[in-house]
């Protein structure tokens, strides 16, 4: 039976979450731009994250009661989760910055979140091209290669850390908050191997 054959609301759901993804992570690009803003910015996060939650809420109800579903009902609660454990880390990292009290920018922070911009982007593209092998397989490529250019970014802004007498307060702050930054990224691979694993299933 074809991909798309019956219940088609999952992919609406899937998409809306894509959306939400690109939505926090082009906030917290602009939060850790203008730390001294990163208080009312975290708050419009905090409101994707909680729509995203009612996404995946919608998500798992239809699991329950679609008799027939277009994909595997685990394929479905695993991409749901990973798509939305994005978005909870996109807005743990914001957190961390308020609770933290950061008033200056760094730009490996700001350069790492321009990459999960990156990859929210070509998550959307990769929800929609689902059904489609090849184009999942390049959407596959691009996604690793951002995770690639995250963990350069993560080696480099650490290794800052540590290269000027930096107050050792200073250190662990900002080692957190790249940790935060480091692993949204590593989870958007993880959203892309799942979109990978769906289109192979069902291609």
């Amino acid at each position: 039976m074809k991909l798309f054959s019956k219940d088609e609301t999952f992919f609406d759901h899937f998409r809306q979450l894509a959306v939400y993804m690109g939505s926090a992570s082009s906030l917290l690009r602009t939060l850790f731009e203008n730390p001294a803003d990163a208080a009312r910015i975290a708050v419009e996060i905090k409101k994707v994250e909680t729509d995203g939650d009612a996404v995946v809420h919608l998500i798992n109800q239809r699991i329950d009661t679609s008799f027939v579903t277009p994909l595997d009902r685990e394929d479905i609660h695993v991409l749901a989760t990973r798509l939305d454990n994005v978005i909870d880390l996109i807005n743990g990292a914001a957190r961390r910055v308020v609770m933290f009290r950061v008033k200056a920018p760094r730009g490996g922070a700001v350069e790492m979140a321009d990459v999960l911009v990156r990859a929210s982007a070509e998550i959307l593209a990769s929800v929609g091209d689902v059904a489609k092998r090849v184009k999942m397989l390049e959407h596959g490529r691009k996604i690793k290669a951002l995770e690639e250019e995250g963990d350069v970014l993560y080696a480099q802004s650490v290794g800052a850390l540590f290269e000027h007498d930096e107050p050792a307060i200073e250190v662990l702050k900002w080692k957190e908050i790249y940790d935060s930054l480091e692993e949204a990224i590593d989870e958007c691979e993880d959203v892309s191997n799942v979109l990978e694993s769906i289109a192979l299933k069902n291609s």
